[in-house]
């Protein structure tokens, strides 16, 4: 056999071992990579999904049901106002809490924490008590949350604009009727453009585990608290 063609047989082998070599690293790369972009993009949802959690808890203290729609939701945080408990003075200061006690036993009726901010009001500083109080949902909810957003709670991150699956329903259970909520974010979504077999085969894998093929909080099959199924 010539030299020259010896060189050409051995520069081709070369060739085919580093493609051979390069097959196989992105074949162990390809699942590593999936996983690594799959858990950033769960990171994002998962908190898109705990503030939706969040406003439909605060939603239904108010109104004694959850929404179906983000939009009820972005307009009960834009225009909504909570009831707070705020604590007018010190449990600690001995003498305004002696001073309060005295003012209970020397009325003639029960007085609620109304009629105390009325006698604050007047004048009366030395007092010590609880009064409920109405404030925009705005100003209490995510307040030290500077990069929060209402708008972003309609669409499932990284997928283009698909909107987050939202139920509510009032279901009986025990006798007692009891308010559901679930909010859904499907894989087939959220990892828009990966590897679309590795997807596959992610939500059959969930399928096969009786779990559900993305992210989701709460559920109106069967009352779980509002929990995560990442929890």
């Amino acid at each position: 056999m010539k030299k020259s063609v010896k060189i050409i047989i051995e520069v081709l082998l070369f060739i085919v071992c580093i493609f051979l070599v390069k097959l196989i690293v992105d074949s162990i790369m390809k699942p590593v990579n999936f996983n690594k972009q799959k858990a950033y993009r769960e990171t994002v949802a998962i908190q898109r999904l705990k503030d939706i959690r969040t406003l439909q808890v605060a939603f239904k203290s108010v109104n004694g049901r959850f929404t179906t729609t983000v939009d009820s939701l972005a307009d009960f945080y834009n225009n909504g106002k909570m009831a707070i408990v705020m604590q007018v003075g010190s449990m600690d200061d001995s003498l305004a809490v002696a001073h309060t006690e005295k003012v209970k036993k020397s009325s003639r009726k029960k007085l609620t924490g109304e009629d105390f901010l009325k006698l604050y009001q007047a004048g009366d500083r030395n007092l010590v008590f609880n009064v409920e109080t109405k404030i925009p949902v705005k100003d209490t909810l995510f307040a030290h949350r500077s990069d929060f957003c209402v708008d972003s709670l309609k669409t499932i991150p990284f997928s283009g604009g698909q909107p987050v699956l939202m139920e509510a329903i009032v279901k009986t259970v025990s006798g007692v009727p009891v308010p559901l909520f679930e909010a859904k974010m499907p894989y087939k979504a959220l990892l828009k453009g990966m590897d679309n077999q590795l997807r596959i085969n992610l939500d059959a894998e969930k399928r096969d585990q009786n779990r559900y093929e993305g992210l989701q909080v709460g559920s109106i099959t069967a009352p779980n608290n509002n929990a995560g199924n990442w929890e």
